[in-house]
Formats: structure tokens, sequence, C-alpha cells
């Protein structure tokens, strides 16, 4: 009698930035393959960074990382309708050659158009603050009415305008929606985030308050991944007199200040470790600087007193889950409202990118490095960690989804 048909997965990756994808590799190596068929699908920008990659794995375009970027920092929405009716296209064209029986994505937006429209089962990976049921404020990001007003006269601008700013972000969502003949979700780009057949969170519930939510949502906890990549020659020689801070400003991240934080921290009694992934070129480091372009960030986290990031919340749980507090140099909202659940935790220290200086920095090094309440708190944080398998839930929800024994 020949052997049931296995299920076949296929994870999408928006590969806009490191985590995205990451976090969808992490996923599908909690699955057994013995069990399912596995299949990535992703820009390959960041392949190199995860081989060998044990999955079959299909390309797919995703816009530049920098036009991202921009868009981020001008405050205008990421994607334009032809762009996603670009992915949509695309995306049926993928569901159509990999005939998938579910399909999970990491901020691939158009698969709330695709899936559907194929006929096939969809869960959307998310961070809670995201969630239109997320009990929380919105900071405001950098943007150029930061830098005229200032942040506070800029967040209570912002504050008046935030449901307008978000229905504009779910514009091309719903436009795009229209044109495949689907109905608009509501204007508000928390939605647009988080429109899926089920949702899953990858933080812990104490990270962001939330009112009820429908039984599709679930919470997975942090879903955490680092590089294969080789640890630099100086690894095994760094010096341990001193505390150790471990700085990455990630793929997201504001490239241009790692020069003055690095100098900001060279002149403090510590080792600093920092992760540039290839975004800038630094020539003579001061003696307690010591670079390599991407370092595992499990390893890295673990053998560090503090990390600074960019404030994302895939490095800051790392962080966590190795029992160090974190500072992070956020810009954008994704970033500040990572970091504004972690302040509220107790757990870290949010410093904005668009406004930091090197006395800024040491501060805020020293306040983390010698306050007692901030490795307290990130303790507490490391024991929830402990109580969470994402791995084990996803499975899961997987299993209940598909409706196997």
């Amino acid at each position: 009698m020949p052997s049931p048909k296995k299920p076949t997965v296929l994870f999408v990756a928006e590969a806009v930035t490191l985590a995205h994808f990451a976090r969808i590799v992490s996923l599908a190596k909690s699955l057994d393959p013995s069990k399912y068929n596995i299949v990535i699908a992703s820009d390959p920008r960041y392949l190199e960074l995860q081989q060998p990659l044990p999955f079959s794995f299909q390309a797919i375009y995703s816009i530049p990382s920098s036009s991202f970027s921009e868009a981020l920092a001008k405050g205008n929405p990421v994607y334009d309708a032809d762009t996603l009716t670009q992915y949509v296209e695309d995306d049926l064209q993928l569901l159509d050659k990999i005939k998938p029986d579910l399909v999970v994505g990491d901020f691939r937006l158009s698969l709330s158009i695709s899936a559907p429209l194929a006929k096939v089962p969809y869960a959307a990976v998310v961070n809670a603050y995201w969630s239109p049921y997320a009990d929380i404020s919105y900071p405001i990001p950098d943007l150029m009415l930061t830098k005229i007003v200032g942040v506070k006269l800029g967040q209570r601008l912002f504050n008046a305008v935030r449901p307008l700013v978000f229905a504009l972000h779910a514009r091309p969502l719903n436009k795009t929606r229209q044109r495949f003949g689907l109905p608009a979700l509501k204007y508000d780009m928390r939605t647009a985030y988080t429109a899926a057949d089920y949702t899953l969170y990858t933080d812990i519930p104490d990270a962001v308050p939330m009112q009820p939510t429908p039984s599709s949502h679930h919470h997975l906890g942090p879903v955490l991944w680092s590089t294969n990549t080789a640890l630099p020659e100086w690894w095994d020689n760094l010096p341990t007199d001193k505390p150790i801070v471990f700085v990455t400003l990630g793929s997201s991240g504001q490239a241009t200040l790692l020069p003055m934080i690095l100098q900001a921290l060279a002149e403090l009694p510590l080792t600093i470790i920092a992760a540039t992934v290839n975004k800038i070129q630094l020539n003579k480091l001061p003696d307690n600087v010591f670079i390599h372009d991407y370092l595992p960030l499990d390893i890295a986290c673990q053998r560090s007193h503090a990390v600074i990031s960019n404030g994302g919340s895939m490095t800051t749980y790392q962080a966590f889950r190795s029992g160090v507090p974190v500072i992070g140099i956020a810009g954008n909202m994704d970033q500040l409202l990572n970091m504004q659940a972690i302040e509220h935790m107790g757990a870290g220290i949010t410093l904005r990118a668009g406004g930091i200086t090197q006395a800024s920095i040491k501060t805020a090094v020293n306040n983390l490095l010698h306050t007692p309440s901030y490795p307290q708190a990130t303790k507490q944080i490391t024991e929830k960690l402990r109580q969470y398998d994402p791995g084990q839930r996803f499975r899961e929800i997987v299993t209940n989804i598909l409706s196997l024994d």
C-alpha cells in the first residue's frame, strides 16, 4: 500500500530585511521533513547567510532593501499598487507551481490576495505590536517633521493624524485587492499587515498588551535565528578584562551611525565587538574595537554584557535569550514599537537614531551596565522565554490547520 502523500508547506519571505528571511527559515526548520514537503521562496539576497539550506528554494522578487528603507525614512507607503499587483502575479505563478497545502508568509502582504485566489490557507508571521488588537500607543518615527519641530511636538501632531496615516498606508493593498476582485479590508495599516487566515505573533504575550483576539490569532513566541558564518580570527583572543558590548545595526539600521557609536564606546573601559553586515567599510579602529562583517547572533550575545542594535525584535530577543539587556538605536516605527515594549518591561533603553550623540551613547551604556534593574528585568524575560518553544507551537498550529493526526 503506497504511503500517504506528504503535505507541502510553502514559506515565503519578503526579504526587504534579513529578519523576514531569517524567521521564515527558522520556522521551516522546525517542521519534520519526513512529514512535510518544505519549500522556501524568497529573494536570494540573504541566501548566502543560510548555507546549506536544507530545503527546496524558489527565487522570487522583492523590492530593493534600499527602496524599503527610503520609503520608511520618508513616511511613505512601502509599496504602490502596481508593485503589489506584480507581487500577486508572481505569487500566483509560485502557488500554481508548488501547489502547497499551506503557505506561511513573513511581510509578503500580497499573499493576503494571492492565497485566497489560489484557495490555499495562509498564515501570516508578524510582530504583535502590528496587530489591530494591540492596546498600545504609536511613537512617531524619525521623519523630516521630527527634525523640524522636534519629537515632542511631532508626536502630538502625529497622534492627531495617525488614523489617517495608517489608512493611507493601507490604500495600495486595497486598490490591489479590488483589481483582483476581492473586497477591501479595513483602511488600517495594521489590518493590512496581519490579514490572513491565521496570524502568528512572534512575541511573548507580556511584551504587547492585547485586547481579546480571534481564535485564528496565536502567539508563537520569539522566532530566533543566527547566521552560519564563521567566527573571525580575533574571536578566541578577545580581551575579557572589561565588559564586552556587542554592536550590530542589522540590515535595516543606519550604518552611517556606526563610526560615531564605535568612537563613543571606545572611550569607555569596554571591549567592543561589532558586525557591519557589509553595509559600511571601517578602516582605522581603536584598539578595543573588533569588527567583522557578520557575527552569529547567538554566540555574540552569549559573550556580551550589553547589546546595541537598531531595536529590531530578532536581535533584542536573542539578547534576552542570553540574559543581556539592550540599547536600541531606533528610527522606524517597527523598531520604536519593539523598543517601546522592551522599555515597558524594563530591559532596555531607546535612543532615537535621528538625535543620538556620543554623549547620549555613553550615558545609555553606563546606565545599562551599572543600573541593577536592567539585568534584573532581563533575567525575568529570559525565564519567560524558556517557557516558549516557538517551533513546537508552530508544529501544533500547522497540524491543526492541516488536520493531521
